[in-house]
């Protein structure tokens, strides 16, 4: 797929972030754009940047994207709105909380997994249809750099994109011989609102270094040249070749020096000591 005008692409978590920043880029191109996010104020903002640039194509409902009627309801509405989507960019998630995972509550585990993962699953059940009967289009999950090597505090994140890649991979090998799509999103570290409620977002803040635009026009390339994984970001290199050439003790090694210097894992201290040598 190489020409996005008057293509529709259905965009979650595009409030912010990534999100806003895939729908300003599409939108540029000419496409119709039917957005998502929980967040209803980021929405409407989003929505008011794209007017004031000139983009009016476009449907925006607010919606959690664990709620599996909403997210079909929403697959209908487009289509009556602006007509089958050709895009589907399956991109709201959630970080957690940030605790160890044995002290770490059960239900925020549970809420990570329902919106990064179910998300995902539910983006592509809805919107799939009507890309399958356009016969052309691309299906975008996105994954992250965690979704490469675990890393300590983020085990529900880390469990997600894990699993958002593998089915993506899935989904990769049963689109083969299709004119449609799949690609898979592994971000480093893209600089968004993420570290925002970090209790060390100035160190945290420091290894968000590749903008947002940035990741939104590399994926509009890769659709264009049918490339399927999209690796980008900060860190994002480095990840890659640990994941694939590292064993695992000097992944352990490198998860935790990486998270050290990005000063959240605060409340490891407390979890450490519970810990006999």
């Amino acid at each position: 797929m190489k020409d996005f005008k008057n293509k529709v692409v259905a965009i979650t978590g595009a409030g912010s972030g990534m999100g806003r920043a895939y729908a300003v880029e599409f939108g540029k191109l000419g496409a119709k754009l039917a957005l998502n996010d929980y967040n209803e104020k980021g929405l409407t903002e989003t929505v008011e940047l794209l007017q004031s640039q000139g983009i009016n194509h476009i449907y925006s409902k607010a919606f959690d994207v664990s709620d599996k009627d909403e997210m079909f309801s929403f697959a209908k509405e487009v289509k009556n709105h602006l007509g089958n989507t050709h895009i589907i960019i399956n991109n709201a998630g959630i970080s957690g909380k940030g605790d160890p995972f044995f002290i770490g509550e059960t239900e925020d585990f549970d809420r990570v997994l329902e919106i990064n993962l179910y998300g995902v699953i539910y983006g592509c059940r809805a919107f799939l249809p009507q890309i399958v009967e356009n016969n052309e289009g691309a299906v975008v999950n996105v994954a992250s750099i965690f979704g490469l090597i675990g890393v300590p505090g983020v085990s529900a994140y880390c469990t997600t994109k894990f699993a958002v890649k593998g089915f993506t991979e899935s989904l990769m090998v049963e689109f083969h011989k299709s004119p449609i799509g799949i690609h898979c999103v592994m971000p480093g570290g893209i600089d968004t609102a993420i570290a925002d409620n970090s209790p060390n977002a100035d160190e945290f803040k420091k290894t968000l270094k590749t903008p947002a635009e940035d990741v939104a026009k590399y994926l509009i390339k890769c659709i264009r040249k049918k490339k399927p994984n999209v690796l980008i970001g900060f860190n994002s290199g480095k990840f890659n070749l640990v994941s694939r050439f590292m064993p695992l003790k000097m992944r352990i090694k490198f998860a935790w020096n990486m998270m050290s210097k990005m000063g959240v894992l605060w409340q490891y201290e407390s979890f450490n000591s519970l810990m006999k040598k």
